[in-house]
């Protein structure tokens, strides 16, 4: 018994398997441009820039690119763009004050429309 089938099934693999996996890491990378043209775009913008910019970029220097394929690439090559932090604004100007209590519960009115009020 030859050592590679003791593997294969220590594994539960085909042989096909085997040779078909082998014989894809030997070709070259079909996206191999593309990685670059995508790691120059993220590296100039300071990686800021997802994959949604990465791929308009690509668009506008006239490659044809799916967006599913530049997130795929980006994902495996670790690229993630830095989502930067939101500015705390506590301020709320007027909109946050309430309106002065005018009718302190006191709804009975002597004559109609003298008194209009509603619920928020």
């Amino acid at each position: 018994m030859h050592p590679l089938e003791g593997l294969l099934e220590l594994a539960k693999l085909p042989r096909s398997t085997f040779y078909y996996r082998q014989k894809a890491a030997s070709r070259p990378d079909r996206h191999a441009a593309l990685k670059e043209a995508i790691k120059a775009i993220f590296d100039s913008h300071k990686g800021r820039y997802g994959y949604r910019r990465v791929t308009a970029q690509l668009r506008q220097l006239g490659q044809r690119v799916n967006h599913k394929t530049v997130q795929s690439l980006m994902a495996g090559m670790g690229l993630k763009s830095l989502v930067r932090p939101k500015k705390y604004r506590s301020y709320r100007g007027e909109a946050g004050r309430t309106a002065p209590d005018l009718l302190q519960r006191k709804f009975s009115a002597d004559r109609a429309n003298r008194k209009w009020v509603t619920d928020v």
